[in-house]
């Protein structure tokens, strides 16, 4: 059944994200589509119907980034929420944010991503990302070190 109204924009929609770290860094990617072509921020996109969250963000890394990870849990849950210079409603995601570990795979951009790169917590801070990312990467890094030390 489709549930689709047809006077109504198809927003907002599902995605999923994580922030995945190896070695104190943290992946980033850079948006090739709009509407934040450019912009850095985690890997991640639309959940596909059928797909839970975490299964889509773990596809979404894979594709976005070749990279493979334990996903661990949910960092947060955030809207995206971009208007064109009219204010007009240009996209809106709900994205599940997860974090987790590198399990294996060298980072390189698939066809979602201009760049995909490791880096140090501290540099995040001077680049253009996503509204909001860098305290959530904050968050999720604490949160890692948390349950990293509530392991036996």
């Amino acid at each position: 059944m489709d549930y689709a109204q047809p006077d109504q924009p198809p927003w907002p929609r599902p995605a999923a994200s994580c922030a995945i770290f190896r070695d104190g860094q943290v992946l980033i990617a850079q948006r090739s589509k709009s509407p934040l072509a450019g912009i850095w921020s985690l890997p991640g996109g639309h959940i596909e119907p059928g797909e839970t969250a975490r299964e889509a963000a773990i596809r979404e890394l894979a594709e976005e980034t070749g990279v493979e990870a334990e996903i661990k849990a949910i960092a947060d849950v955030v809207d995206v929420i971009v208007r064109g210079d009219d204010g007009a409603l240009r996209a809106h995601y709900v994205i599940t944010a997860f974090y987790g570990v590198w399990l294996r795979g060298d980072a390189r951009p698939g066809s979602d991503c201009l760049a995909v790169e490791w880096v140090d917590l501290e540099t995040l801070a001077g680049r253009p990302m996503t509204q909001g990312t860098p305290a959530l990467i904050q968050r999720a890094a604490v949160l890692l070190e948390d349950l990293t030390r509530q392991s036996p």
